[in-house]
C-alpha cells in the first residue's frame, strides 16, 4: 500500500472522531427528548398531541428522502477531497524535482483544478442539505400553529385547564424544535457514512500476496535459490521476465549484470515476495517460497535496495532496524564493516544524530552505507545487493568491497550492479537482456566469450569508446 491511502485513512478517522464526539451525543440527546417530552404531551392532552405528532412522520420521511439523495454527493465529496490529498502529497514529495524543472505554476494550476473540483462537489453537497431545513421548519411551525390553536379552543371548551396549556405551549417547543436540528444531525452522519465507506473499501483490498504455511527456521537455512522457469509481469504490462532460469548454490556469490529494465531488480523483488510469479517457481532449499511463512521467508534474507529509505530517527536506530535487541556495540561493528563508522563519528551527535525523515540530512551515499550497516547487522543466510554502492565514491565502494568479501564468504549473495567492478570476483555472473539470461560465466568465461559483457567490460574499463 502506498502512502497515500495510509494518510486517507488517518484522515477519515479524522471525521469519524469528530462525529463520535459530538455527532452521535446530539443524536442521542434528540432522541431522548423527542421520547421523554412526546409521552409527556400524550399524557396530559391526549387530544392535542396528535396535531402537535403529526409534523413528525413528514419530517422523518422527508429526512430519509434527502438522505437518499445525499448520500451519493457526499461520496463524491469524499473522493475528491482523496484526490486533492493525493495531489498535495506527491506535490510535497516531489518538490525539489518541481523546484528544479520551474514547474511550480504547472502544479499551481493542477492543485486549483483539483481544489475546484472539490468546491463545487461539496457546493451541491450543502446546497441540498441547506435546502432541506426550510422545508422542515415549515412543517414544524404548521404542527406548532395547529397545537396552538387546538389548546386554546380547549382551554375555551373547559376541556383543558389554562396552567396545563401553558405547560403544553412550552414543551412543544421542546417537541418539535429540535427537529430543525435533524438535517444537521444526518448532514454529520452522512459525512461520517461516507468516511466508513472509503475506510472499509481501502481495508478490504484483497492482500496481493497469500501468506504461507510452511516454517522455516533461521538455523536451518543453507542459502541455495533457484529461479525455474519464471515469467512475470507488473499488472497488465508486457513480460519483464520471460521463461527465466538460474541458480544461486548455498553459500556462493552470483553477480547479475544488464541494461535498465532488464529485471534484474525484478528478481530481488520476487525473491522477497513483494511480488508472485505468474509462471514458475522460486524456492530456498528447494522449498516453493509461495508455501513458506512470510515473516520467516524475509527474515532470512538480507536487502540492500538502490533506493534508500531510512527513518525518522537516529543514526543507531535505523541501523537497528529489523534487529531491534542487537547491542550498541554491534551496532558499531556493524557501521566499520560499512564503512560508515568514520563518517558516523564526525556527525554532531554521533551514533544518536537525527537523521531526519528519509534520511534527508545525509548525503546519498552516507544514506547508502547505513543500509549496508544495517542488512550486515541482521546477519541473513541470504543477502541481496542492489546496486549497494551506487552512490559512494569510487574510494569508499572499494573499501566496502573488501568488507564485503568478508561478509558475503560462506553466504549465499545475489548482487545486482551497472559497475562490472563490483561483481569481478562473483563465482557466477549473469548477464541479462529484456527478462531473459543472455550469458552465464565467470569473469575470464565470459570476457572469452566477447560478447555483451565482454563488450560492458571494455566500455566500463576505458578500452573503447561509448561512441564506438
Amino acid at each position: 500500500m502506498s502512502v497515500f491511502p495510509l494518510t486517507l485513512i488517518f484522515s477519515l478517522d479524522a471525521a469519524l472522531e469528530r462525529f463520535l464526539n459530538f455527532g452521535a451525543h446530539n443524536i442521542l440527546h434528540f432522541l431522548t427528548t423527542v421520547l421523554f417530552v412526546g409521552g409527556t404531551f400524550i399524557a396530559l392532552a391526549p387530544g392535542v398531541s396528535w396535531w402537535a405528532m403529526a409534523p413528525i412522520p413528514f419530517v422523518i420521511w422527508g429526512t430519509a428522502l434527502f438522505q437518499a439523495k445525499l448520500e451519493p454527493r457526499y461520496a463524491d465529496v469524499r473522493e475528491k477531497s482523496g484526490l486533492i490529498s493525493s495531489r498535495l502529497t506527491n506535490n510535497l514529495s516531489g518538490i525539489a524535482t518541481i523546484k528544479s524543472y520551474t514547474a511550480e505554476a504547472y502544479e499551481r494550476d493542477r492543485v486549483a483544478v483539483e481544489s475546484n473540483a472539490y468546491r463545487q462537489s461539496n457546493a451541491r453537497a450543502i446546497a441540498l442539505s441547506a435546502a432541506f431545513v426550510p422545508l422542515i421548519r415549515i412543517v414544524i411551525l404548521i404542527g406548532f400553529t395547529a397545537t396552538l390553536f387546538l389548546g386554546g379552543v380547549a382551554v375555551a371548551n373547559g376541556s383543558l385547564s389554562a396552567g396545563t396549556y401553558g405547560f403544553l405551549v412550552f414543551i412543544i417547543q421542546r417537541l418539535l424544535w429540535p427537529f430543525t436540528d435533524l438535517s444537521e444531525l444526518m448532514d454529520e452522519y452522512q459525512r461520517a457514512m461516507a468516511s466508513v465507506r472509503r475506510v472499509m473499501t481501502l481495508l478490504d483490498t484483497p492482500v496481493a500476496i497469500a501468506q504461507g504455511h510452511l516454517a522455516l527456521p533461521l538455523s536451518t537455512v543453507r542459502g541455495e535459490v533457484q529461479f525455474a522457469d519464471i515469467t512475470f509481469a507488473y499488472s497488465d504490462r508486457n513480460s519483464v521476465l520471460q521463461n527465466l532460469s538460474l541458480q544461486v548454490p548455498a553459500g556462493q556469490t552470483i553477480g547479475i549484470v544488464g541494461a535498465t529494465g532488464s529485471g534484474k531488480s525484478t528478481l530481488a523483488k520476487l525473491l522477497l515476495r513483494f511480488y508472485d510469479v505468474q509462471n514458475g517457481q522460486i524456492s530456498i532449499d528447494g522449498v516453493d517460497i509461495r508455501d513458506l511463512n512470510l515473516p520467516d521467508l524475509r527474515r532470512c534474507i538480507g536487502w540492500v535496495s538502490q533506493d534508500v529509505f531510512l527513518f525518522h530517527g537516529t543514526v543507531a536506530e535505523n541501523i537497528r532496524y529489523g534487529s531491534f535487541d542487537a547491542t550498541r556495540e554491534q551496532v558499531i561493528q556493524a557501521a566499520k564493516l560499512a564503512e560508515a563508522h568514520e563518517f558516523i563519528e564526525q556527525l554532531p551527535q554521533g551514533y544518536d544524530t537525527i537523521v531526519g525523515e528519509r534520511g534527508q540530512k545525509l548525503s546519498g551515499g552516507q544514506r547508502q552505507r547505513l543500509a549496508i550497516a544495517r542488512a550486515i547487522l541482521k546477519d541473513p543466510p541470504i543477502l541481496i545487493l542492489d546496486e549497494a554502492t551506487s552512490a559512494v565514491d569510487n574510494e569508499t565502494e572499494a573499501a566496502i568491497q573488501k568488507s564485503l568479501a568478508k561478509i558475503t564468504q560462506g553466504r549465499t549473495t545475489i548482487a545486482i550492479a551497472h559497475r562490472l567492478s563490483t561483481i569481478r570476483q562473483a563465482d557466477c555472473i549473469y548477464v541479462m537482456d529484456r527478462g531473459a539470461i543472455e550469458e552465464q560465466g565467470t569473469h575470464d568465461e565470459l570476457l572469452s566469450l566477447n560478447g555483451a559483457y565482454a563488450n560492458l567490460w571494455s566500455v566500463q574499463a576505458g578500452l573503447l569508446s561509448t561512441l564506438g
